[in-house]
């Protein structure tokens, strides 16, 4: 009788993060990463960000190519619609870093991802934000994830590996527990 020996492949090198998992366990200082983006306001609410450095693995790093972000609000906001608003780059954030984490999740757990769909829903008051209401929070009233995922898993496996991205997402852990942001102010010459 032959054994078949099946590959799944969803584009994840799994050794190479066992393997970076083992390093920074053995160096926990290598593993202090510092993410940067400088932005710089065009017009209006229309700003330009830019992601190019960051520091890691103990010394300074770059992505291959900086990478821009326009962000700006709708037309119906009296604005030029230069880019996605703001809150939406956040679900943006959020959607990407969980679906990282599904594609790694199950390609350890040797699952093969077929397709896997996401949409982010997040309600929001503008009263808050327009000053007409100092009760009503400016932010979110909650996000609403919503998958459709195609796997050679069944569906309580599904479950356990995007319960499992869940844990590790840095993006969910910002937006679901509380981070300091701390505000510094110059004038410029």
């Amino acid at each position: 009788m032959e054994t078949q020996i099946s590959t799944v492949n969803n584009g994840v090198n799994i050794d190479a993060l066992l393997d970076a998992r083992e390093a920074l366990t053995a160096a926990p200082e290598a593993a202090q990463f510092n993410w940067r983006a400088s932005s710089e306001w065009v017009n209006g609410t229309h700003t330009r960000s830019t992601v190019e450095k960051f520091f890691g693995l103990g010394e300074e790093q770059s992505h291959r190519q900086a990478f821009i972000y326009d962000t700006d609000h709708p037309e119906i906001f009296a604005s030029e619609d230069h880019g996605a608003t703001p809150v939406e780059m956040v679900l943006v954030g959020l959607s990407g870093c969980l679906g990282a984490g599904i594609a790694t999740v199950a390609q350890n757990r040797g699952f093969q991802l077929r397709s896997v769909k996401t949409t982010l829903e997040a309600g929001m008051d503008l009263a808050g934000i327009l000053g007409i209401d100092g009760d009503v929070r400016n932010g979110f009233d909650g996000i609403r994830v919503h998958y459709e995922i195609d796997a050679d898993a069944s569906e309580d496996e599904i479950r356990a590996i995007v319960a499992q991205s869940q844990r590790r997402s840095a993006v969910f852990d910002i937006v679901t527990n509380p981070t300091d942001v701390w505000v510094e102010v110059r004038k410029s010459a």
